[in-house]
This record gives C-alpha cells, sequence and structure tokens, in this order.
C-alpha cells in the first residue's frame, strides 16, 4: 500500500483544521469549527461541482472513482527494472532455442501487454506491423487513461467557480437585506460577509487539496506504466531482429534515469561479491 496519498491529505486537513481553531492569545478553541459548517454553502459549492461534471462526463466517470482511489493507494505494481530483466531472459530463451520457445515462457506472464506482445513476435509478424500494433496499443491506453485525469482536473476547476458563484449569492442576500440603521446592523453584516466568504474556502480547499492532487497522482501512475509498456515494445522489438541480450539490455536501461541505473549495477555488484565470498567462507571452515 501507498500510504502517502491518505496521509497527504489527513496532514492537510490537520494543518487546517489547526489554522482555524488556533488563537495565539487563548490558544485552541474547538468552538470556532461551527463558524465554517454551513450547509447551503456545501451544496452551492459540493453540489454544483458534481453537477457541472456531470455535464462535462459521463456517469461512468463516476462509478469509477472507487478504481480510481485503488490505484493511488496502491503500491505501484509497475517495476521498470523487472521488465528489463524479463525482457533479457526472453532474449536469452530466443537466442538459444528460437523464437517458438517463447510462447511457453510467454503464457505464464501475468502482464497481458508483455504476453501479447511476445506472442505477436512468436507468431512471425512482419516486424514493421509489430511496432504499428504495439504502438498503436500505446497510444490507444494514453488516451483511455488522460480522460481519467482530465475528469479530475476539469472537476477541480469547478469547485472554485461555484465557491464563487456562492460567494456571490450570500453577498447579494446580505446587501439586499442590509439595514445599518437597525440595532445590530453592523454585526448581522459582518455575519452575512464571513458566511458569503465560506464557499470560496469550500472551493478552494476542494480544488487544491483533494481533486487536483488525485488528477497529478493519476497521471504519475500512468507515466510510470507507459516507461514500462515501452520497455516492453523496444525489448520485444529488438528480441525479434535478434540482437545480443547485453545489448537488448543497454538499450533498455536508456529509459532510466541515472540514479535507478547507478543503483542497479550497484546491487548487481554486491550480488556478484557475496556470491564470490561464500566458497571462502566454505574454504576456512574446512
Amino acid at each position: 500500500m501507498d500510504f502517502t496519498s491518505i496521509v497527504g491529505l489527513i496532514a492537510g486537513l490537520g494543518l487546517i483544521i489547526f489554522g482555524i481553531v488556533y488563537d495565539p492569545s487563548s490558544g485552541i478553541a474547538m468552538s470556532t469549527l461551527i463558524n465554517f459548517i454551513n450547509y447551503p454553502s456545501m451544496a452551492i459549492t459540493f453540489g454544483g461541482a458534481i453537477a457541472a461534471t456531470l455535464i462535462a462526463f459521463p456517469i461512468s466517470y463516476f462509478k469509477g472513482m472507487p478504481k480510481h482511489m485503488k490505484i493511488i493507494v496502491q503500491k505501484n505494481k509497475y517495476n521498470p527494472q523487472k521488465y528489463i530483466a524479463t525482457i533479457v531472459d526472453f532474449a536469452q530463451e530466443a537466442r538459444r532455442k528460437g523464437l517458438l520457445s517463447l510462447e511457453e515462457k510467454a503464457s505464464q506472464e501475468e502482464d497481458a501487454f508483455l504476453r501479447e506482445s511476445i506472442m505477436l513476435v512468436v507468431d512471425a509478424i512482419d516486424p514493421t506491423k509489430v511496432k504499428q500494433m504495439l504502438e498503436n496499443e500505446l497510444d490507444n491506453l494514453e488516451d483511455r487513461h488522460s480522460h481519467v485525469w482530465q475528469f479530475y482536473e476539469k472537476f477541480s476547476t469547478f469547485g472554485p467557480a461555484f465557491g464563487m458563484i456562492g460567494t456571490l449569492i450570500g453577498l447579494i442576500n446580505m446587501l439586499a437585506n442590509m439595514d445599518m440603521s437597525a440595532e445590530g446592523g453592523a454585526t448581522k453584516m459582518a455575519q452575512g460577509m464571513s458566511t458569503a466568504l465560506i464557499t470560496t474556502f469550500y472551493g478552494s480547499m476542494l480544488s487544491n487539496l483533494v481533486l487536483t492532487p488525485l488528477a497529478h497522482k493519476l497521471h504519475m501512475r500512468h507515466d510510470e506504466e507507459m516507461v514500462c509498456k515501452e520497455i516492453v515494445m523496444e525489448g520485444v522489438i529488438s528480441i525479434q531482429a535478434g540482437d545480443n541480450p547485453k545489448h537488448i539490455e543497454e538499450r533498455l536501461n536508456s529509459f532510466l534515469c541515472e540514479s535507478k541505473r547507478g543503483n542497479e549495477k550497484e546491487k548487481e555488484k554486491g550480488e556478484a561479491a557475496s556470491s564470490q565470498k561464500k566458497p571462502e567462507k566454505g574454504k576456512k571452515a574446512s
């Protein structure tokens, strides 16, 4: 599980509440939270944002929100180094036994894109067509995923917009009913101004603490998946071309940043060094 999103949301809400209830002169006063609870303002801001998003997007996007939340809180399952190792393993197998030997090995893979890509090579489809088919698959994937994060981005723009609408409604009502000559007129005006501004607060919080971060996290998850799928595409094409497995590994490592490549090499060196030390310990024991 990736708890960073949950921790960030809880921390953000906690800091906002702390800023509301803390008074430097008197300390923490939880009663001030009541001033920030206004049901008509919630209806205008949250209800209005949802209604506008329903106009812009089909209901299926709302039904998919639990699935999107699951993607956000789950640990990233796309590990580029693991995909590179798998592709190199396929390349070595193809070099030893031929491309047809990859069929059984590919059927055991959980990743559907990797499995189907290898099967295209096994079926001896023209390399140009293989590349075109895989590129089309990636383009369609990006198109589907982009609609999801655009849904949250658009949702986040409606929040502050309806917050401003709620503020205008509150100001109009306040000015229409204002009577400064009456007793307590100034106090009522101040209370009306406070209520009018709450909708802007709700809209800003909905956009900046919830929806915009969700859109960014989904975009990031998409980028992580796309890197792995591009590695698969490049690796499969190289296997079909009969390239050397070592050369394929070096080419696929170019998809990773320098720090990740360095960490992976250090890990391999450490494993090699530990395997060399084990026989030496055996000699000392004898």
